[in-house]
């Protein structure tokens, strides 16, 4: 939210310079975003009145002005504006001035003496409404500095605001806020109610009363639309960052800025009998301010009449009862609309307006009233008219519940005293009713505070309030102790620390994907949809952590690095027959070369089996790979991870598809397993080193090719006596003297038993055990 220092040093005023209030603002939980001045730094530029135009005696386009800045004599000035007029107040840049883009000096122009230059908008670092001068009110003091009469040396603040603060979107609960942190009395407006001058009304139906409680309209007959918006209106809106419109559409922003309550005014001729606030019917239309056609869904709530939908409640007017230059009647809205009622619509259409910015977070409903009489006040100094009767229908408005805060639990949490007096100033400050009940303090929130609801929340309004840089730090004081430490829990962080060492880098993505992306990643799973994305790309839940990784993978490419290797620890969402199921993932991505470029190795890329290095390693478990397919990975080159017969996880390179829709060069090499399915680890246990020597025999079998040395390395696993120390497999072999169809895996046997020496006999039926094992089992055959 941006607003005008000046503007909110009217309302409330402490003693503080801009940046001391800023600071005050961003320590009370308000964080002030940027400061900036209203215009660029110049001097010597005062208010000038035209006395005389003549036509330069050498240019067409040249006129020669008299102009009186205040002085004795009257000033010679040559200008070159188009709409330059006698009468004209105007700014005057006097001979020494420095301007934001240039410096005034005495000159001759075309043979005419000047004496400086009458000033334009864009002279003055002010945005250009019109080609020319900027021609000030007829009331502006001749002589005067134009930087103090168009207060230029004002500040534009911009806060950012958190979601709950809703107070906080308008001047008067800045004032409020202002007044509260500093002490200073806060002259927030009033306004009497405005007395009807005619009878006219219109029927006001709220058929759904649980998302508009409370809805009030008034007539007003006879206004002059084309009236001009007076100069510190027009200010103070521009300074906001609102472009000035029309008189009546003014003043409808000015109040909501002012007074947080959005406004709409209707061209009460273009209205089709009475309003009705509904939701929308199936298939209706509306074409919006914005010249958008919007198409509206059933839990859109509309504002219609007769004919139709008229606006978008508390989002956007429509163009048809739009106020126009002849517009001479109006009907003037301000309405409560529940927050649930407005949140995400807007967003929907693709729409972001401050009326909904507002709506979604809550508005004063105690403030509707006051805020259409002062709309209607103003409409009546500004653009004369004579106003009805307001018409007011309301449902069950929401009520703000006591909340029991009991002193000692203030104290316990901010851990610091504050005595009774003082936490109850803070409260009252804050506008914050307070009564004793029974050692405690009851305390109703006022009707612009939806934020309360808790202790909590009154303890943090009192910490924000006393100043979170004001209470003082304790150390904690506990028991230091020895702590167990389970050495079978497999940590995370161990997981990361390996894959780190690995040369992989963590990251951490959305886990709110593209839909695409998961009908192309996930297998045929069916990904959890949002209803209210905050982007069309971010519109489901991830069923698997792939399509992250390969997003981060394109934006590393995108920045020239073409060795990429990444890894992401995190929760799936799937949809099951029982509910949703959010298991937790470690997922990870090569690409690239195999290694940093060197003299010492040959440069190659990273393939299949240097991923699958990296995961036999992993800590907490053995994992089994088992030829598969999956959709999204290249056929030939995926595994399925299985872990005591239960599949856990996938490993493979991208398919070539794939890879094109992202636009990658290379497919990468992906791996994801559930981190769950790994389990504990081993408790470790001393053994001593063996002080007998070990024995060796290696075997060789024929198999077929389909086989896979996993399954033999199973076997062998399963057979092994208990002096078997060790089964590894170290050659694979096909080509001469291998059948076709067949190929040779040759296996390393180390035995060894730590008590004694091994006999001939003994390693040679332990040898044989295993070999009568994987001919039985798998048809291998020994090799000579």
């Amino acid at each position: 939210m941006q607003f005008p220092e000046s503007w909110l040093r009217t309302l409330v005023n402490p003693q503080l310079s801009t940046d001391e209030l800023a600071h005050r603002l961003t320590m009370a939980g308000l964080e002030v975003e940027a400061v900036e001045a209203a215009a660029p730094p110049f001097a010597s530029v005062v208010v000038a009145e035209v006395l005389a135009v003549e036509p330069h005696p050498d240019a067409d386009r040249l006129r020669v002005c008299s102009v009186n800045v205040g002085e004795a004599e009257p000033l010679q000035i040559v200008c070159g504006a188009p709409n330059v007029a006698v009468g004209q107040k105007v700014p005057c840049a006097r001979v020494g001035a420095k301007l934001p883009q240039m410096e005034i000096k005495q000159a001759r122009v075309r043979g005419v003496e000047s004496a400086g230059m009458l000033c334009g908008a864009s002279e003055i670092g002010l945005e250009d409404k019109v080609d020319g001068l900027l021609v000030l009110p007829a009331d502006a003091p001749v002589g005067a500095d134009i930087r103090s009469y168009l207060l230029l040396d004002d500040k534009l603040i911009t806060l950012k605001l958190t979601p709950n603060r809703a107070d906080c979107l308008s001047l008067v609960g800045l004032a409020r806020e202002v007044a509260a942190i500093t002490g200073t009395k806060a002259y927030l407006p009033s306004q009497a109610p405005v007395m009807k001058d005619i009878y006219d009304t219109v029927e006001v139906d709220v058929s759904a009363k649980d998302a508009c409680p409370r809805y009030l309209g008034r007539v007003i007959k006879g206004i002059d639309a084309r009236a001009e918006t007076p100069a510190w209106m027009a200010m103070r809106l521009e300074r906001s960052g609102i472009r000035s419109i029309s008189a009546p559409v003014d003043i409808t922003n000015y109040v909501l800025l002012e007074m947080g309550q959005p406004m709409h005014a209707f061209d009460l001729a273009r209205l089709r009998g009475g309003i009705e606030v509904r939701w929308a019917k199936p298939g209706e239309k509306l074409a919006l301010l914005n010249e958008q056609v919007a198409e509206l869904a059933a839990d859109m709530l509309v504002v219609a009449d007769g004919s139709g939908p008229l606006a978008l409640a508390g989002i956007m007017g429509g163009a048809a009862t739009a106020v126009q230059p002849e517009t001479i009647d109006i009907l003037l809205e301000a309405a409560y609309f529940s927050p649930e009622a407005i949140a995400g619509r807007a967003r929907r259409l693709g729409l972001s307006t401050d009326s909904s910015h507002r709506f979604e977070r809550g508005v004063d409903y105690a403030g509707t009233l006051m805020a259409m009489e002062r709309a209607t006040k103003l409409m009546l100094e500004i653009c004369g008219g004579q106003p009805g009767a307001v018409i007011e229908e309301t449902g069950k408005l929401p009520v703000r519940e006591p909340i029991r805060l009991r002193i000692p639990r203030v104290a316990r949490v901010l851990g610091m005293d504050l005595d009774d007096a003082k936490v109850r100033d803070y409260l009252q400050r804050l506008g914050l009713a307070v009564k004793e009940a029974n050692e405690a303090l009851l305390v109703t929130p006022p009707s612009y505070r939806f934020d309360l609801a808790i202790e909590e929340d009154l303890i943090e309004e009192i910490a924000r309030l006393h100043g979170y840089d004001q209470i003082a730090p304790r150390a904690p004081r506990a028991a230091a102790l020895m702590l167990p430490q389970d050495e079978t829990r497999l940590e995370h962080a161990r997981l990361r620390d390996y894959l780190c060492g690995r040369d992989y880098q963590e990251v951490i993505t959305y886990s709110f994907v593209d839909p695409d992306w998961e009908v192309a990643l996930s297998g045929g799973v069916t990904a959890l949809m949002l209803q209210n994305p905050i982007a069309s790309q971010m519109a489901a839940m991830r069923t698997t952590l792939w399509g992250g990784l390969l997003n981060a993978l394109v934006h590393n490419l995108n920045r020239q690095q073409t060795r990429v290797r990444l890894f992401e620890m995190g929760r799936a969402y799937l949809q099951e027959s029982n509910g949703l199921r959010q298991p937790m993932r470690l997922a990870g991505l090569c690409y690239g070369p195999a290694f940093d470029e060197q003299w010492g190795v040959a440069a190659r890329m990273v393939d299949f089996y240097d991923a699958k290095g990296d995961i036999e390693r992993l800590p907490g478990a053995v994992l089994e790979f088992v030829q598969a397919t999956h959709p999204a990975l290249h056929p030939g080159q995926t595994a399925r991870l299985m872990l005591n017969g239960e599949a856990v996880g996938w490993l493979g390179t991208l398919h070539h598809r794939i890879a094109q829709k992202f636009d990658l060069p290379v497919a990468p090499i992906l791996f994801e397993l559930e981190l769950d399915a790994l389990g504990a680890l081993n408790l470790p246990f001393h053994r001593s080193v063996g002080r007998f020597p070990s024995m060796r025999r290696d075997l060789a079998f024929l198999v077929d090719q389909d086989i896979s040395a996993s399954s033999l390395l199973a076997t062998m696993r399963e057979a092994a006596e208990p002096i078997v120390q060790d089964v590894e497999i170290f050659d694979l072999y096909q080509g001469q003297g291998v059948p076709a169809g067949q190929k040779s895996l040759a296996f390393r046997i180390v035995m060894q038993d730590t008590e004694r020496t091994l006999t001939e006999p003994e390693v040679e039926a332990a040898v044989a055990k295993i070999a009568e094992a994987v001919t039985s089992r798998h048809g291998a055959k020994l090799r000579a």
